[in-house]
């Protein structure tokens, strides 16, 4: 299994790295700072607005799907009409929810218009993410790794024709959104022609059972709920923002420039969970020791975590200000006090990647344990943490207030499930690993201050300085190129 994790993660990571870096710094970079702070951070705020009721749109199925069909492949025939019928049910009661919300907090008739458009975008999200699950369960990870970047290459041609093609005068936000809900649209068309094929009838024959309904219901409410509170607690912060502060859209636009980059490094890091989800569920009905899977993944996940944001950290003002540039309806003093929030809140929450990624493999773990209720404990102890914090901090700290708590509860939650992971699967603690990382923290903090003070271009020295990291985890012996090699040689 370390074998097939390693080949799929390299193929998925090429293709990943290939087109979304294109699709961050390209176009959506360039499409706040064609817009403005103030129109991209009302996106942004009605965006995560979108994301509060997310789970009605898929009740825990996609997570709940992945374990069982990897498992159990057989069921993808039994299952695949059913569950589609759901989806479409539970988009509806989404809708209703959604919309009523947003009139319950008095959103304007243009911040609704574009909700209204955005809900559909997340429904052909969770749409796409449900037959992913399918590839992922039947281990079809070629295929489930093209799915995942193609709405984004759609985007981009369609995003790039709009921005650059001068088919339209002045780009709106608005064609932001009808750009994604297309390219969404032509992948989860794309994705279900391909998934059809997978089962015994080429033609899709929609059928609804109530007693599956509930079933279905039943076993996948532990991932709905979980699913629920982690949304909340990662997507309140730009809402919060702009409902609490006067300007508050300002605010968000730039808790969204600074969140860029992290939710960047998310979709990547992300990358391991979809492979280790449906790899750890099929290890442990086997009965199979995941130990080593455990430790392999986590060491090649935190190495360029902690060399991304201890980097980011040192390099945060260029970064910000080589990713935006100042609107046309800017003074050079409004820009300059907008540039060193960013980069101030873009320190913070880039050292919270650091303990986002450890849960892509321990929470993943977790989940393929199917223990539920212990990683819903902890997501709601995150949430309480957040919000509270939120609430205490954004009044006096603005967007740098949200940042903190982000900070402070992704490092709780993450501690609390490597704690309970050892505990659960009865891991030896490994103070070889432990002492490693410590040196190896150290060591990157160090190169860090080193390079800020070489002679050359900054992001020259930010290279040099990742290269110099890399180059360290093989001196600390955190990786191991005999060992990598001779897994995807020998290994199972």
């Amino acid at each position: 299994m370390q074998r097939k994790f390693l080949k799929n993660l390299g193929f998925l990571l090429v293709l990943n790295l290939m087109i979304k870096p294109f699709w961050l710094l390209g176009i959506d970079r360039t499409v706040q700072n064609t817009v403005g702070a103030a129109d991209y951070g009302f996106y942004f705020a009605v965006f995560n607005f979108s994301f509060l009721f997310n789970i009605l749109l898929d009740l825990g199925i996609t997570n709940f799907n992945n374990k069982n069909i990897a498992q159990n492949n057989h069921l993808l025939t039994k299952f695949l009409s059913k569950i589609i019928v759901i989806k479409i049910l539970l988009f509806l009661l989404y809708i209703v929810f959604t919309i009523g919300g947003a009139l319950l907090i008095n959103y304007s008739r243009e911040q609704i218009i574009i909700l209204s458009f955005l809900a559909i975008n997340q429904f052909l999200i969770s749409f796409i993410l449900y037959l992913r699950s399918n590839f992922g369960g039947l281990h079809l990870f070629v295929t489930d790794s093209i799915m995942s970047v193609l709405d984004r290459l759609l985007m981009i041609i369609i995003c790039g024709v709009l921005l650059w093609g001068n088919v339209v005068g002045e780009f709106k936000i608005q064609y932001f959104v009808y750009a994604q809900t297309i390219a969404y649209g032509l992948t989860a068309f794309a994705g279900l022609t391909v998934l059809l094929r997978q089962t015994a009838s080429p033609f899709l024959k929609l059928k609804w059972d109530w007693p599956f309904f509930l079933m279905i219901l039943k076993q996948s409410f532990p991932y709905a709920l979980l699913v629920l509170i982690m949304t909340f607690y990662n997507r309140i912060d730009s809402v919060m923002l702009e409902r609490l502060l006067p300007e508050g859209e300002t605010h968000s636009g730039i808790y969204a420039s600074a969140y860029r980059l992290l939710d960047a490094a998310n979709n990547i890091a992300l990358l391991f969970s979809v492979l280790l989800l449906p790899i750890f569920a099929k290890m442990i009905k086997q009965k199979q020791s995941i130990e080593e899977l455990s430790k392999l993944s986590f060491t090649l996940i935190i190495i360029p975590a902690l060399i991304l944001a201890t980097g980011a950290y040192h390099y945060s003002s260029e970064i910000m200000e080589l990713l935006y540039s100042r609107h046309a309806d800017e003074t050079i003093i409004d820009y300059t006090l907008r540039m060193e929030a960013s980069s101030n809140v873009f320190r913070v929450l880039m050292c919270s990647f650091i303990a986002i990624s450890s849960t892509y493999v321990f929470g993943t773990l977790m989940t393929a344990n199917g223990s539920l209720r212990l990683l819903n404990i902890i997501a709601l102890s995150g949430m309480i943490l957040n919000i509270t914090l939120n609430l205490t901090l954004i009044p006096m700290l603005q967007a740098y207030g949200s940042a903190i708590s982000t900070f402070f509860t992704q490092f709780l939650v993450a501690g609390i499930q490597i704690y309970l992971v050892t505990k659960i699967f009865r891991f030896n603690i490994n103070y070889s690993l432990i002492s490693k990382l410590v040196i190896f923290v150290i060591g990157i903090i160090l190169i860090n201050r080193i390079s800020l003070m070489l002679p050359y271009i900054w992001y020259i020295n930010f290279l040099i300085m990742c290269v110099a990291g890399l180059l360290l985890s093989f001196i600390t012996k955190l990786l191991s190129i005999r060992q990598i090699l001779t897994i995807i040689k020998y290994g199972e």
